[in-house]
């Protein structure tokens, strides 16, 4: 893996556009820094909550649509890597077979394309697993929408690294440190950069650009673009 640590390398990567949104933390002072990260949670707790109140009346019509067509469990909850290590359950809408740990092993088993697919990426563009209901739910990141909840009681944050699961850790090499030192985000550079569309090596250096550059200011911004990135098609499945 290259050297993350280079912010030549991590502007190159993440595209220049965005350089002025990025401070080295290194460059500000402690007292300001922890105010920032208040505000970060202040941000988190205020926009998650007035959000899922906004969204309720498309939360009751997505209950009642997932429980006719696909049945229950309606949600699934994921562990996945949070600040520090601590595992927690990321909540989706049910987007997937109901055995789709079973479904995933026969496909990889025979077919070595999407197994090298899976190796390089932990993702699958055609990936058997998601039922035609939730074709759409991942497209428009609906899917996503109950990890609002997980914001609010603290085990994520509006934005920040793509959550992980427990086996991807391996992924990141020694900028694991980096990943463990926030809470992983529901939106994050890698989200308006082109999502799936990039390689792991990549999202990996978003990841650690965003950690080691954050700002209160670098979140509002990516929240605004989140906004015409989930409109866009392009690298969601």
């Amino acid at each position: 893996m290259e050297n993350l640590a280079s912010s030549n390398s991590l502007s190159r990567i993440s595209g220049k556009d965005d350089a002025s949104l990025f401070k080295s933390n290194k460059q500000r002072s402690s007292l300001s820094l922890e105010l920032a990260k208040g505000g970060k949670r202040v941000l988190d707790i205020v926009t998650a909550s007035a959000a899922l109140v906004f969204l309720l009346p498309l939360f009751l019509l997505l209950l009642g649509v997932l429980l006719v067509l696909q049945g229950r469990p309606i949600f699934i909850r994921h562990n996945r890597v949070g600040r520090g290590g601590a595992l927690f359950p990321c909540l989706k809408f049910r987007s997937m077979v109901t055995n789709s740990d079973e479904v995933l092993r026969e496909h990889l088993a025979s077919n070595n394309v999407a197994r090298q697919e899976w190796e390089e990426t932990h993702k699958l563009k055609n990936d058997p697993r998601i039922t035609p209901l939730g074709q759409f739910l991942r497209k428009s990141s609906i899917d996503e929408l109950p990890q609002l909840l997980n914001v609010i009681r603290g085990d994520m944050s509006l934005v920040g690294p793509r959550p992980i699961v427990r086996d991807e850790m391996v992924r990141y090499g020694t900028h694991i440190e980096d990943y463990l030192k926030v809470r992983p985000g529901l939106t994050g550079l890698w989200q308006v950069s082109g999502r799936s569309d990039v390689s792991y090596q990549h999202r990996v250096s978003l990841d650690v650009r965003y950690v080691r550059e954050w700002s209160l200011w670098s979140d509002i911004v990516i929240i605004l673009k989140t906004i015409p990135a989930v409109l866009r098609p392009s690298g969601s499945y």
